[in-house]
């Protein structure tokens, strides 16, 4: 069986051949910049993992792994303009170094590359796939409107967010998964339970994210930390701060919301001050937890041998402990 790392080094061989040479240069560029700077491949790599369980002969189903590498940076320039980024990984976005009109076409041109790699999709389980894929990125749409329309509310569950980051982070996780499944013919139970290990720790991973973007090192994560708080984001931590803090602590988390005259490290620094005082962060780490103890739990029933499945086990261990 493929490591994690052997199977990263073949995605990131075969990105390098997509064949984006093309003219207009405009069009272009900004999608070989956004796929030449990095980034974990966690997505084509659970295909390649998830089929490797079954099957030796991943170069059969790499075209269909691209797709939802290519498809997930589409989401990410689209992603970053909503979001006002200036960087990714430790690079400027592409609508600060193009454009935002740059950024929106050359991210619907992605689009159109992930289709004609899923395209390519064995004939046998091309319908099958395909229709994952679509529902799979339909849903990643919906969670973007969620987190869109959470932006003018201050009512926002925990029950809600979680729905969104399910929508907008895991669903896209667990669909690469299903689909490296799908195409080794894996048993259906195991195709639902690989389904139920990525959803879960797709929750864990982007609760991780929110963690990192309020308490991690900008020199480590490769972007700006407190963004989230500066745009007022309404994260599982800010959530939480506000649903249980005291009337005064309330008050002041709400002020500093509203508040449109501020100095940035101060809102900062202020809002991770009530963060640790409404444990907060502490909330945030034991849903978690919860989350990777049910991603564990659906490992374990699957049909095959426990020794297989240590890449998925290793990788989600991974994902609890990253610090980007």
């Amino acid at each position: 069986m493929y490591t994690f790392k052997e199977l990263q080094e073949i995605v990131e061989q075969n990105i390098k051949s997509l064949a984006l040479d093309k003219n207009p240069k405009g069009l272009y560029e900004p999608i070989k910049y956004i796929l030449s700077i990095g980034g974990k491949r966690i997505r084509p790599v659970l295909v390649l993992a998830a089929y490797n369980l079954y099957k030796n002969n991943i170069e059969d189903i790499i075209r269909s792994a691209l797709a939802l590498e290519v498809f997930h940076n589409f989401t990410l320039l689209h992603d970053d303009i909503m979001d006002n980024a200036d960087i990714r990984r430790n690079r400027p976005t592409v609508h600060k170094k193009w454009s935002e009109n740059t950024a929106i076409l050359s991210g619907d041109a992605m689009m159109i590359e992930a289709y004609k790699l899923i395209a390519q999709t064995n004939p046998q389980y091309l319908s099958a796939v395909l229709n994952i894929f679509n529902q799979t990125a339909l849903e990643v749409c919906e969670g973007q409107q969620y987190d869109m329309d959470f932006e003018t509310r201050l009512d926002v569950s925990e029950a809600e967010y979680l729905e969104m980051i399910r929508l907008k982070t895991s669903v896209l996780i667990a669909g690469s998964l299903q689909i490296g499944a799908i195409l080794a013919d894996a048993p259906d139970e195991d195709i639902q339970n690989i389904y139920e290990f990525g959803v879960n720790l797709g929750l864990a991973f982007q609760l991780q994210d929110d963690y990192l973007d309020s308490f991690g090192d900008v020199a480590v994560f490769g972007k700006k930390i407190g963004n989230d708080i500066l745009s007022n984001k309404k994260t599982f931590l800010l959530i939480n701060a506000l649903r249980t803090s005291d009337k005064d602590t309330h008050n002041q988390l709400i002020t500093l919301i509203e508040n449109q005259d501020f100095n940035p490290q101060e809102k900062i620094n202020a809002v991770l001050k009530i963060y640790k005082k409404t444990k907060a962060d502490h909330l945030l780490k034991e849903k978690m937890a919860f989350y990777y103890e049910k991603a564990t739990s659906a490992l374990n029933n699957l049909s095959i041998v426990p020794d297989k499945t240590k890449i998925l086990r290793d990788f989600a261990e991974k994902m609890m402990n990253r610090e980007k």
